[in-house]
């Protein structure tokens, strides 16, 4: 029998991708040294995961949401490889939507097609100065506590801003950090980085402490949300 490659045609084999989706505060009073030193750290964070791709399976790619004057994708879900050097701050003013921002990112993060079920269960990364000024307690327990993005793993910073709200979103309470400073801000974005680095490097990166996987113990947590077989991460 005479080969014929257009057999093959159509496969491809499992994308191993872990997610990043970064939650930006650019409201007014990021302004300055705040929101210069935080895309910087973005930055680094893009370039570290970067090398790290090139040396093992999984491949990383970054979203980023920003509320302030607006609440927006200002980049969809794109590898690091292509994001070096590009990503620049935003302008910041206005005040701090955040029940928007975390509506935006549940949509994006239940939509199968826009985050596929065969990619990893993100990493969702929320950093703020202030407290909210619209209705974000709804919005907050549902990203939390329903559907895909309460299978997601949640880091959460503090810029010189009250911890309550932060310390909620966070899956784990290690993964609230402050920054009683501006020059806290790389410090606790390399915490970020090594723990999505220590994970996307593990046997299942899909195994990780919070609530959507194990407890601190290790033992799988009675929490732990069940996957329907269309949503599940691989």
């Amino acid at each position: 029998m005479a080969f014929d490659p257009n057999k093959y045609k159509g496969f491809h084999s499992s994308e191993k991708v872990l997610p990043v989706v970064l939650l930006l505060d650019v409201s007014g009073s990021m302004a300055g040294d705040k929101i210069r030193i935080l895309y910087e750290s973005v930055n680094r964070m893009i370039e570290e995961l970067d090398k790290l791709s090139k040396k093992q399976e999984c491949g990383f790619k970054i979203a980023i949401i920003t509320f302030g004057n607006e609440v927006r994708v200002d980049l969809r879900y794109t590898a690091v490889k292509d994001l070096l050097g590009k990503v620049t701050p935003v302008n910041a003013g206005g005040m701090t939507p955040l029940g928007k921002a975390l509506d935006l990112a549940k949509d994006m993060i239940d939509d199968k097609t826009e985050t596929p079920g065969r990619w990893y269960k993100p990493a969702v990364v929320l950093v703020s100065d202030g407290m909210p000024n619209d209705q974000y307690e709804g919005p907050l327990q549902q990203f939390i506590g329903e559907g895909r993005s309460a299978k997601t793993q949640r880091f959460s910073l503090a810029i010189q801003a009250n911890l309550d709200v932060l310390k909620r979103f966070a899956s784990e309470n290690d993964f609230c950090m402050t920054a009683e400073n501006v020059a806290d801000i790389p410090k606790a974005f390399n915490f970020i980085t090594m723990s999505v680095s220590t994970r996307s490097a593990s046997a299942n990166p899909n195994v990780f402490a919070g609530v959507s996987s194990t407890n601190t113990e290790g033992a799988v947590s009675d929490s732990t949300p069940e996957f329907d077989d269309d949503d599940e991460f691989v």
